[in-house]
């Protein structure tokens, strides 16, 4: 019998140590133990378990495990030696030897420094609109050092003791988001003084938590421009959509159902026709204009069909991103200019993740890289793959979700 691949019970793992965590300080929490601390729970202790650490180093993710199983089996073995009193020394021998024989890594390796807001989420959910604010805090307050591309060659960079990191990286998401946000707020500091200032009292949570969801942006614009990928998967923005055949909707509505193609569109480009085999959402650079405006001109361009277009292809898309910021923040994703947009097309699988990107220019899905993925392509000679690249991609797709949790990527 073959082991199951070892990003399935790594994502296991990692998902139950986040849940213990986070259960554990919500019962502190609710008996009085611990307070809170920038509007949530505050986790009590200078350590916690690194997740991130685990998903680096396989090897000692299952030392890890192994060590959790044998102290696991030693509390059974003893909880039932004090029911069963006359097999207690076989199994109190049985649970020493369990846990004699069992891996034990060093603490060092799999604990990390924690701060109170270690366990705390971001309450923006990743709108365009955060996303934008954001764009204007990093600007302000963080480009002078990290860079306006994020690849830490500011023009103050040079004068600090340690350069920035680059954002063209994992660097994100192996972070936490309530270690990233006490960071920029607290500051960081070595052995030898400060490393990066703190921005308390110049910052609001609310714009220390909108600066981390553009650095998210920037850190796809930066992989994007350094290696023609996403260092990390990304999140589907979150925005208003409007459609003109029904209520106004939110992009969170389409999420757990169907997988969603983004398409910007301009007069040169206008929106495709539907599909079934996902959701269309049009991006375009007009939308400053009122939403009616915007859904008009989507539908005056179903209604001009070229010469060679039959009825048969159906209607065009007509459901719009009701943001004017929405072409910015997707064409920083893109890792392109807002001139180079139109034409370029995303799509997003049904957890929300964006997972594909047809650059403008491109016919198709031939040339769409899959971001983010645990298996490789489809072998040669598979009868059963599908012949249309856009069906193969999101067959990938739906075969290889994003694992994600706290502390890091599987993938």
């Amino acid at each position: 019998m073959t082991s199951p691949p070892s990003h399935l019970w790594l994502n296991a793992l990692l998902e139950a140590l986040q849940f213990v965590q986070s259960t554990w300080l919500s019962a502190l929490y609710a008996l009085g133990i611990t307070d809170d601390s920038h509007g949530a729970p505050s986790w009590p202790w200078a350590s916690r378990i690194a997740g991130e650490n685990l998903v680096i180093d396989v090897s000692l993710a299952r030392q890890f495990a192994w060590m959790l199983a044998a102290i696991a089996f030693a509390l059974l073995c003893l909880t039932i030696a004090l029911f069963r009193r006359r097999a207690w020394r076989w199994l109190t021998a049985a649970a020493i030897g369990a846990l004699a024989l069992a891996p034990w890594p060093s603490p060092s390796l799999w604990l990390t420094a924690a701060v109170p807001t270690s366990f705390h989420t971001s309450p923006t959910g990743f709108t365009v609109q955060s996303i934008a604010r954001g764009a204007r805090v990093y600007a302000a307050q963080c480009a002078a050092c990290h860079g306006a591309d994020g690849r830490g060659e500011g023009p103050l960079a040079g004068t600090l003791r340690r350069w920035p990191p680059t954002m063209a990286s994992a660097l994100l998401s192996r972070r936490a988001d309530g270690e990233l946000f006490w960071h920029v707020l607290y500051g960081m500091r070595d052995e030898q003084g400060v490393t990066m200032p703190g921005f308390l009292g110049r910052l609001s949570d609310r714009e220390v938590w909108a600066a981390l969801d553009y650095m998210r942006v920037l850190s796809a614009s930066a992989g994007m421009a350094a290696g023609g990928s996403w260092p990390v998967p990304i999140a589907l923005p979150s925005v208003a959509v409007k459609c003109a055949n029904g209520a106004d909707r939110p992009v969170e509505a389409w999420r757990g159902r169907q997988r969603v193609r983004v398409v910007a569109v301009d007069a040169a480009h206008p929106p495709p026709f539907e599909d079934p085999r996902f959701l269309t959402l049009l991006i375009r650079s007009d939308t400053a204009q009122t939403p009616t405006a915007g859904i008009r001109k989507v539908s005056a361009a179903s209604e001009r069909k070229p010469a060679n277009v039959t009825p048969l292809f159906g209607t065009r898309a007509d459901c719009i991103a009701d943001s004017p910021e929405a072409w910015q923040v997707f064409a920083q994703i893109a890792g392109t200019s807002s001139s180079a947009l139109a034409g370029t097309e995303w799509l997003a699988d049904r957890d929300g993740w964006l997972r594909a990107l047809a650059p403008a220019g491109r016919r198709g899905w031939a040339d769409g890289g899959l971001m983010c993925t645990t298996t490789t392509a489809l072998p040669d000679g598979d009868t059963t793959a599908p012949r249309d690249p856009l069906t193969a991609t999101l067959r990938q797709m739906d075969d290889d979700p994003v694992r994600f949790v706290k502390g890091g990527f599987v993938h």
